[in-house]
């Protein structure tokens, strides 16, 4: 990526924010003590091969500020320039959220993802501005802001994170620089206001591919992440590639081909995600084993992941072609490159 201290951060956005983002889950040794390095650096080096231009490394598990340090060092060093790097502020207060992407940015992050702790429970738009300015203050990267009914900010506005209030921190805080916009998900109306209002001050992503595609025939996107696509190989690199070179039809084409892995995944997230409003991150760990990636053990609390949400995960990529391993489900805990 192109360093971006020594000019505007939106620029930088608007030149380097581009293409898509898969995410990155650490993986840890058999006994949860550690990283697992080799297994890190392997799951990076996948997802630059496959195509991703970005990826979210997450912190929304059970990893220190500083693990998550030396988790974005392996990455860096592993992507070896042909990936961006997404920090996740996804810890548990404001202040690990801090101290964690200041690692992150000293180890090589490109650009951060703001999330909002399960604790933080604002009643009105100045504690959301208040948390979200104290942040992007404090980590001198670039922010993508994350609006989404995860959060529970529509008990202060029905659209969770109104115009009124993302628009002040346009006008107040320089370093956000982009919006990952699902407001109202699982429809479509947050991601068209906020395209609406301001498409031309920062880069608008609309993260989900099964809305992305189709909305790229009346939206000019220039980025979309950051999401689990990744467990699709190369699909989503290579089918938003093609719309953004105006080849809409040929990109919708591969929209549909893999409709049978999407609609597995809607459905094994559909049964988990509408009574707890957390990401089952084991679920997106197996389905990237499935593709490839490294697998591997998370520590607790983390989520379960039934059989037969695997078997109908695994099913859906065989019926879209996509390439899926021939190795039991009971090798997914070991991880492919065990430590």
């Amino acid at each position: 990526m192109t360093n971006w201290t020594d000019r505007d951060p939106r620029a930088w956005a608007r030149e380097n924010l581009t293409g898509v983002s898969g995410v990155t889950i650490p993986t840890f040794s058999a006994d949860l003590a550690t990283l697992n390095e080799r297994a890190i650096a392997h799951d990076i080096d996948l997802s630059a091969r496959l195509g991703f231009d970005w990826t979210l490394l997450v912190s929304e598990v059970s990893i220190t500020p500083e693990e998550y340090g030396r988790f974005t060092a392996v990455a860096r060093e592993a992507a070896n320039h042909r990936i961006g790097l997404v920090a996740h502020a996804g810890f548990g207060t404001l202040a690990d959220n801090i101290r964690g992407c200041q690692l992150a940015a000293a180890n090589g992050a490109d650009l951060v993802l703001l999330s909002y702790p399960s604790q933080f429970w604002p009643t009105s738009e100045q504690e959301i501005y208040e948390y979200t300015r104290e942040f992007c203050d404090s980590v001198d990267l670039p922010v993508m802001l994350f609006a989404i009914p995860l959060w529970g900010f529509e008990r202060v506005h029905p659209l969770g994170m109104s115009v009124e209030l993302i628009g002040r921190m346009l006008d107040t805080i320089p370093n956000v620089v982009a919006i990952k916009s699902e407001q109202g998900y699982p429809l479509i109306g947050g991601i068209l206001e906020m395209y609406h209002h301001f498409r031309d001050r920062v880069i608008i992503s609309c993260p989900i591919e099964s809305d992305c595609l189709p909305l790229m025939l009346v939206l000019d996107l220039q980025f979309s992440g950051t999401s689990n696509t990744q467990w699709m190989s190369d699909y989503y690199p290579k089918a938003f590639a093609a719309a953004r070179a105006g080849r809409w039809e040929d990109a919708m084409a591969e929209h549909w081909r893999v409709n049978p892995a999407r609609q597995a995944n809607i459905a094994a997230t559909t049964a988990y995600i509408g009574g707890t409003q957390v990401i089952n991150r084991t679920l997106w760990k197996y389905q990237d084993w499935l593709a490839g990636f490294n697998g591997g053990p998370l520590r607790a609390p983390a989520m379960r992941v039934p059989d037969r949400a695997m078997q109908m995960l695994r099913a859906g990529l065989v019926a879209s072609g996509l390439p899926v391993t021939d190795s039991p489900d009971s090798d997914f805990m070991r991880g492919r490159n065990p430590g």
